[in-house]
């Protein structure tokens, strides 16, 4: 399993500290410390907010080249990442099988969102190139009924001050075939019914952009699907498996099943056999006698 490729995290910001002199007799006095000490205190303070400085100014040292090797090699995967989209490109329904395999995924697919996934051919997901500031995710589909985009993307950015936001293809819907407002018509007649509720539709995702730095489903796909899609589309069919189990309880119930016969045959056996050792003696007795 390879491992996942998550971005590194931006040089940390050093945090603002208090003069270490600041209400240090103040905390001496309520702590009924001795005067004599303070000045010893003091200087260990001192000493420590420069380690400290130090030990900062090394993790966003540490930021910094951790971020150029992860450039280096998120150009040398790209290769391989065109190479098994190519091979993945001979394997019917390869992402939308990934995508119902996955938990977190499959939790958001409707029925219908399953149809319209059956037509998507391929999945590219692309950090920019300094990789912190962002990423874009781009959906491949052939000809189908649903709509007119060949390709459906999605972009997260994160701005020099560190606020997060998103920007998504308009999704050109068929007529009659917008699968976002007949999510939202179905919840509301089976809200009025009482009976179970359809998730959202997976193409919400594409016009909900309320919180870009939090998007849960942008994170998967980026995180855990894109760096080794196979895992979960090589995950077993779990109905399969449920029924494989069915028919294993079924054979052992008839193995049982033959087992106690038997066993209720050979002590049948056994009391038929006693009954003739019993009559063999009888008979050798009358022998005897006469």
């Amino acid at each position: 399993m390879a491992p996942k490729c998550q971005s590194p995290l931006p040089p940390q910001k050093k945090k603002p500290r208090p003069p270490p002199a600041q209400g240090l007799e103040e905390t001496s006095a309520s702590a009924g410390l001795p005067k004599k000490g303070e000045k010893e205190q003091q200087e260990a303070i001192e000493h420590i907010d420069e380690v400290q400085n130090e030990i900062d100014r090394l993790n966003e040292q540490a930021s910094e080249e951790i971020l150029k090797v992860e450039q280096k090699y998120n150009k040398l995967r790209q290769p391989f990442f065109q190479k098994r989209s190519e091979l993945i490109a001979k394997i019917p329904n390869f992402w939308v099988t990934t995508f119902v395999n996955h938990p977190q995924v499959s939790a958001l697919l409707g029925e219908e969102d399953e149809e319209a996934l059956h037509y998507l051919t391929r999945v590219e997901v692309t950090e920019f190139e300094d990789i912190k500031s962002g990423y874009r995710i781009d959906f491949y589909f052939d000809e189908n009924p649903y709509f007119e985009n060949k390709v459906l993307s999605k972009e997260f950015h994160l701005n020099e001050s560190g606020d997060p936001s998103s920007k998504s293809t308009e999704i050109k819907w068929k007529s009659g075939k917008d699968l976002t407002k007949r999510s939202s018509q179905t919840q509301n007649k089976a809200s009025r019914k009482r009976q179970h509720e359809e998730p959202e539709s997976f193409f919400t995702w594409f016009t909900d952009h309320s919180d870009a730095g939090a998007d849960e489903l942008g994170e998967v796909i980026k995180d855990d699907i894109w760096p080794n899609p196979l895992q979960y589309y090589l995950v077993p069919d779990m109905d399969d498996e449920e029924g494989e189990g069915e028919e294993d309880d079924d054979d052992d119930e008839e193995e049982e099943g033959l087992e106690d016969i038997d066993e209720e045959g050979d002590e049948d056996e056994g009391e038929e056999d006693e009954d003739d050792d019993e009559g063999e003696e009888g008979e050798e007795d009358e022998g005897e006698d006469d």
